[in-house]
């Protein structure tokens, strides 16, 4: 099979785009930003910085947030993200493009123009992407009535396809809702290079850079860290990564200098398997990424390249999470400890399992002996013989359509005070509403992305 012609260089255009990643997920560390910045503007050239902070439950509570507030349902830790990093950001030309928009892209958009305002700062262009959400399109209402759902979100995965025209537009901070992980790293890529959207190698090498940056610190040794196994220096101090992605879309990956972490061979093979399903085909909007055969070099210290991504065309359909209400959830917690701890708390879950029979399955855990490996049926604990430890913290949970009969759990935990077993104590119970995810295709036609430019606010005396 002829290989596709490498595209000709531009010499226009800089030869490396710099994009910096300052968030994997909302509620990420808030000093993230500040060293990544500093290192774009210290190497100078074209960056970009983004914060990916959005997730299938992060967008569904997000629609919640703004069904009770209208200007709410979008990023709650903007204000902190951005206001240490905005006026330098805007001073050295460094773009911004994030996911914070989640449910509500344009109050969030209006958020930045008033964190501009109250630094004191020039009014910045920003953009907002549109059409991911579909909680109005009549079909994909009527299939979650059909199924006995009350909807609470639906939203598409778009592609980079309209960061990378707002960006050309001018834009100099792009706020989305759902859009695909990546695609925020593919967005610049896309703009600054000028690929055309079928030069499938660059797209799916840019899309990988984007893979690697999506989850912040776990490429520079945060969840590969596991100590004397895979030691990783500064685990206090983890630099955020930054890509230098280059014109055939080719990547290296490096951190902040003087940060801690590790940045090698071995976290950049695990980031980048991290939810790939097939090496060969990891399918995104913009294209089918084929990483079976690329290779990955060590350059140096805490810089490592990625080359020889394939891509093969992105398919003919956009992946759509369609959340909706799904009944509660009860959480009840009582600490057993001393001689016999264990089996006290083993004989509290069985009381609880009698009391509550007419409500289907407990998940019981002990905290400290059965957990993590335990499963919803219990089947699992119930195949370990009673052990002796003696500092146990019984987890008791429930999920029920019906609040009331929810609500039984709470009391029935934090009756164990004095009904027994011995010795129980620190009770905690919480109670909150479940979300249920749905996942279809739908056609990409059916599907309207837009970006709009948000009118900077009027002019506010600043005395």
């Amino acid at each position: 099979m002829p290989q596709p012609p490498v595209p000709a260089p531009n010499p226009e255009v800089a030869p490396i785009l710099r994009v910096g990643c300052a968030a994997g997920f909302s509620g990420d560390r808030l000093d993230a930003a500040a060293p990544v910045v500093q290192a774009l503007v210290d190497a100078g050239g074209p960056a970009v910085l983004i914060f990916e902070t959005l997730a299938e439950r992060t967008l569904a509570l997000a629609q919640l947030a703004r069904r009770d507030d209208p200007q709410a349902g979008y990023e709650p830790l903007l204000d902190d993200m951005l206001r240490p990093v905005l006026g330098q950001c805007l001073a050295h030309g460094v773009r911004i493009v994030s996911n914070f928009g989640a449910a509500n892209p344009a109050a969030a958009a209006r958020r930045i123009l008033a964190l501009a305002q109250a630094l004191r700062l020039r009014p910045p262009r920003v953009a907002v992407v549109l059409g991911d959400d579909l909680q109005d399109d009549a079909q994909i209402r009527q299939a979650a009535a059909d199924a006995g759902h009350a909807l609470v979100s639906a939203n598409a995965y778009l592609g980079a396809g309209m960061i990378a025209a707002a960006l050309r537009a001018g834009a100099e901070i792009v706020v989305c809702g759902r859009v695909a992980d990546p695609s925020l790293t593919l967005g610049p890529a896309l703009a600054h290079f000028g690929w055309a959207e079928d030069d499938w190698d660059c797209l799916a090498g840019a899309t990988m850079a984007g893979h690697l940056l999506e989850c912040g610190t776990q490429v520079s040794g945060g969840y590969y860290a596991d100590p004397g196994y895979k030691d990783v220096p500064g685990l206090d101090r983890l630099g955020y990564p930054i890509a230098e992605i280059a014109a055939d879309g080719s990547c290296v990956i490096g951190k902040p200098a003087g940060s801690g972490g590790r940045i090698d061979s071995h976290s950049v093979r695990e980031q980048l398997l991290y939810e790939v399903h097939d090496p060969a085909a990891y399918i995104t909007p913009d294209v089918v990424a084929d990483i079976s055969a690329a290779s990955v070099t060590e350059l140096g210290a805490d810089r490592v390249r990625l080359a020889g991504v394939r891509g093969h065309p992105r398919p003919a359909t956009l992946k759509v999470n369609l959340c909706h209400t799904n009944g509660w959830l009860a959480e009840g917690e009582i600490s057993y400890a001393g001689a016999r701890a264990e089996a006290r708390a083993r004989l509290a879950a069985q009381v609880l399992r009698q009391r509550l029979a007419d409500l289907g399955v407990l998940r019981v855990d002990l905290i400290g002996v059965a957990s993590v490996l335990g499963d919803d049926a219990g089947r699992w604990l119930a195949q370990q013989p009673v052990g002796q430890a003696r500092d146990v913290r019984l987890r008791v949970a429930l999920s029920h359509p019906h609040k009331p009969q929810a609500e039984r759990l709470l009391r029935e935990v934090t009756a164990l005070y004095t009904c027994g077993p011995a010795g129980g104590g620190g009770v905690r119970t919480a109670l909150r509403p479940r979300l249920g995810l749905v996942s279809m295709l739908l056609p990409r036609e059916r599907v309207a992305a837009r970006f709009e430019f948000v009118a900077a606010l009027p002019e506010a005396a600043l005395a």
